[in-house]
């Protein structure tokens, strides 16, 4: 029998559409963390009560957080470091799509994806540090 991951746990606990939406994240998180070259081994836990990601060998990056989003710009959230130059990036790349202050980029349920980007975005933080040696 397989043991469940706290995460999805506190996935479970959303409403269908936040749900369906951040286990798309979560898929995308995993899957850009595959594919991407120097990320290496992911480590899924929870921080701060969120499904949170974090390269654990090589530490090539920074910490990527999801959860359902509490404020008035979507329906659900991509966190990072607000230390990092990520957001600020993210916004210069991609102007359409809603961002957060210095930590944050915001979807809503009811809108598809914009998953081009939103891979983009989880390759430059699972590579942060990559990028600033």
């Amino acid at each position: 029998m397989t043991e469940k991951h706290p995460t999805l746990d506190v996935i479970e606990t959303y409403p269908d559409p936040v749900r369906n939406r951040l286990m798309q994240l979560r898929g995308l998180i995993l899957e850009t963390a595959l594919k991407s070259e120097h990320v290496g081994e992911v480590q899924e836990t929870l921080k701060w009560g969120q499904p949170s990601f974090l390269t654990v060998k090589p530490k090539s990056g920074t910490t990527i957080r999801i959860d359902k989003d509490t404020s008035d710009l979507g329906d659900v959230a991509l966190y990072v470091n607000c230390q990092t130059s990520l957001v600020s990036d993210w916004r210069a790349l991609y102007p359409h799509i809603e961002f957060g202050g210095n930590r944050s980029v915001h979807f809503k349920a009811e809108d598809p994806l914009p998953e081009n980007e939103i891979y983009q975005m989880i390759s430059m933080a699972l590579t942060y540090h990559v990028k600033k040696r």
